[in-house]
């Protein structure tokens, strides 16, 4: 029994690694000159954007931010846009020389140790930066705006902390092919129930599938006044190219790609493809074939698409598409220099 040794005697180890999650965003102020006079604490605020979760925005004050400055000086700060709280991050502000020199002003916390870590932000709104970041009158004659444009780089990088330990054994999961397996049992029609008349095809499926997804189906199939033996339904409204697409998202919740339906990499068809098959998602309250659709037509969004990419949006309640196809009409840079395209049903502001 001498000789026996427990398995507690076996060494074990685990490391805690901090390190941060970097990104940067570039900001660009055209038109500095007609930014000032918006008064003291009144500033100029990007897009937001995303690091290491959280949402994050940057805050130029053209007039500074202290009153009692008089104007003296332009404040930049950095501040936390979403909901968190004690979020240690480290941050780099850069304004940017334009002269081709390369003599950026640069504040960075990446290259030398802080003497109490990284800042601490407690809840959103919380704000790293300088209120005196740059005397406006000599900001104004320097290299840093340049033809009345001033450009920013922020990069923000989050602590993340983890523990790791060892890992004797691992077994590797693949991805889940769920959706391929249904769309295979779309393809080979298999225990189909129902066939749908669209146009001059036949289309068949399964009412199961069709009702777990779309609450149309649903209530058309075993609803209160549904009819759970029909078996052929004539469909009008959509293609047949359109409802096959439709079909396929159904069966694999993935948009299938429109160039292979179409048969061509013409962005005009394409575009006029997902046009169709948005209307179609919202015709059977397929809400997130809907915001696939909507996303795919806001990027390829043009000057010969945004007119009838706007009506359809506003006939089938898309207020994000809505609001960006209104925004891209509005900047002349967009349509070639031409007037502000709108559809007749939305009053010009």
């Amino acid at each position: 029994m001498g000789e026996f040794k427990s398995e507690i005697d076996k060494e074990s180890f685990s490391m805690s690694i901090n390190e941060t999650v970097n990104a940067s965003h570039k900001f660009t102020i055209k038109g500095y000159s007609l930014a000032k006079g918006m008064g003291a604490g009144k500033c100029i605020s990007s897009d937001v954007f995303s690091v290491g979760g959280y949402d994050w925005a940057i805050y130029f004050y053209p007039d500074g931010k202290n009153p009692e400055d008089s104007s003296m000086y332009v404040s930049v700060f950095i501040a936390l846009a979403s909901e968190g709280t004690d979020v240690r991050a480290l941050f780099e502000l850069t304004l940017m020389d334009q002269s081709g020199n390369e003599k950026h002003k640069v504040h960075s916390h990446f290259d030398r140790a802080l003497e109490s870590g990284p800042y601490t932000l407690k809840y959103r709104g919380s704000m790293w930066g300088y209120k005196r970041f740059f005397r406006r009158t000599t900001l104004e004659k320097s290299d840093y705006i340049k033809d009345d444009c001033l450009i920013m780089n922020c990069t923000v990088g989050v602590v993340r902390s983890h523990l790791e330990g060892p890992k004797q054994y691992s077994i590797s999961v693949p991805p889940s092919d769920m959706g391929k397996g249904f769309k295979d049992l779309l393809d080979s029609e298999a225990g189909c129930d129902v066939v749908f008349k669209v146009g001059d095809e036949t289309i068949k499926a399964h009412k199961l599938i069709l009702a777990a997804r779309s609450p149309v189906f649903r209530a058309q199939f075993f609803g209160l006044v549904g009819d759970p033996n029909l078996d052929e339904v004539l469909v009008k409204e959509i293609e047949p190219s359109i409802f096959k697409v439709m079909l396929e998202f159904i069966y694999t919740d993935k948009l299938p790609g429109v160039h292979q339906i179409t048969g061509t990499t013409s962005m005009c068809t394409s575009t006029n493809m997902v046009q169709h098959l948005l209307a179609a998602a919202d015709l059977y309250n397929l809400d997130r074939l809907k915001l696939l659709c909507e996303s795919k037509l806001c990027e390829e969004l043009s000057a010969g698409s945004v007119a009838t990419t706007l009506a359809l949006a506003e006939q089938h309640q898309c207020s994000q598409l809505k609001a960006i196809c209104l925004k891209f009409a509005a900047n002349p840079a967009n349509l070639g220099g031409g007037e502000l395209i709108q559809s007749p049903h939305v009053m010009q502001r």
